[in-house]
């Protein structure tokens, strides 16, 4: 954690410019970068969720309901109400641990098998076992993993009409939501109307809600709570592979000091770096006054690192900057508010599950320099080539 360089940031998504807490970007967006007005912003009542694709879910006819990502107001606050027992961190040690430790120990039975592994692999399947089974997709025909890596590509495409490379993006998106509704959603379906369970599909059916409706649930939890772990999964491990003292600090920890750290991590590397909401009514946000139906987009990277808040070099991790200060020792990285992603807990844990055992292989390594590729539309990043090996003697 040298204090002789000014960032180990392994993700750089480039600087706003002049320091500058809330200013109108040059397309008219406001763009805030502070943490007090980032704050501010997101957990202000006159705004509504924006960005993440919001566009096409407002197209949907008026009688779906849309994903709890995709609400606001009185209804969206209900039902975080009534799912967020899924998501405390008691819930959580108690109904996840077991599975998460299951799942990190065949992982690495199958690293020291195989010698060597990718890093995004091995979190994505920790992300979809643990994930699934707080949904309830846990009746899927072989090969779930598949069917979202295909559901979420790392390039996407824009789906259309007017090109032949619009039409392939308009069957494929199409025929991978017919896949994961005949394989797992369907299914998990069916055996919950024979057998009601604990878990967020049951809650749903009881709700009323279609099965359109619970397939668009499902694949909003998978890319909130799948794709987004993986990818801190491996940045995460990036710095402990780079940073003798940092990871040496990490293996010495007990639980709480490792999450401590894992936070940290993801303060300085939010998956998600942009948070955009739209006004509702004019608002100020510091010294800016913002009119109804503007939009507003947080820049999280950004915000997490404001020096009059986080303190001196803001780019290297210590961790304890925001223990006392809302939303917590991670910034915005799980957002704020009323949008505040409800798996933060289960996220951090499952990280460690996984990380704490991985490295405590013998002779565990990183081959190659990962390769870094973003998500413009939510300033996000994904982590390629991060190959782990390790002697196959390795216990």
């Amino acid at each position: 954690m040298g204090d002789a360089r000014e960032s180990v940031r392994k993700v750089e998504r480039g600087r706003g410019g002049p320091d500058c807490p809330v200013r109108r970007g040059a397309d008219g967006t406001w763009e805030v970068r502070g943490y007090a007005a980032a704050r501010e912003v997101l957990r202000a009542t006159d705004t509504v969720q924006a960005g993440l694709g919001i566009e096409t879910v407002e197209k949907l006819p008026a009688r779906i309901r849309r994903p709890v990502l995709y609400q606001d107001g009185p209804g969206h606050r209900e039902q975080r109400r009534q799912t967020a027992r899924f998501f405390t961190p008691r819930h959580v040690d108690e109904h996840y641990r077991e599975l998460m430790t299951r799942v990190a120990e065949e992982q690495t039975a199958a690293l020291r098998a195989a010698g060597t592994a990718q890093l995004s692999d091995l979190g994505f399947t920790m992300a979809v076992e643990v994930v699934s089974d707080i949904l309830g997709l846990t009746h899927s025909r072989p090969g779930l993993k598949s069917r979202l890596e295909r559901f979420f590509p790392e390039e996407f495409g824009q789906p259309g009409l007017t090109s032949l490379r619009g039409l392939y993006w308009l069957l494929r998106q199409n025929t991978n939501w017919l896949r994961i509704h005949l394989a797992d959603v369907r299914p998990a379906i069916r055996a919950h109307q024979k057998r009601e369970r604990d878990d967020l599909i049951s809650h749903l059916l009881a709700e009323g809600c279609s099965g359109a409706e619970i397939l668009g649930e499902c694949l909003t939890y998978a890319a909130a709570g799948m794709v987004t772990t993986r990818e801190f999964i491996c940045v995460a491990a990036w710095h402990l592979f780079d940073d003798p003292e940092l990871l040496g600090r990490y293996r010495a920890a007990e639980e709480p000091e490792r999450l401590d750290l894992l936070r940290e991590i993801l303060r300085l590397e939010p998956v998600v770096g942009r948070l955009s909401r739209r006004a509702t009514a004019p608002m100020r946000v510091g010294e800016a006054s913002i009119g109804a139906g503007e939009l507003l987009t947080v820049f999280v990277d950004e915000a997490n690192a404001d020096p009059d808040v986080v303190g001196r070099d803001p780019d290297l991790l210590r961790p304890g900057r925001l223990r006392d200060l809302g939303p917590g020792p991670a910034g915005f990285a799980f957002g704020d508010g009323a949008h505040r992603c409800p798996g933060a807990a289960v996220a951090v844990l499952e990280a460690d599950v996984l990380l704490s055992r991985l490295f405590a292989l013998d002779g565990l390594r990183m081959t190659g320099r990962p390769r870094v590729s973003f998500k413009d539309e939510i300033g996000g990043y994904e982590i390629r080539e991060l190959t782990v090996t390790v002697p196959r003697s390795a216990k």
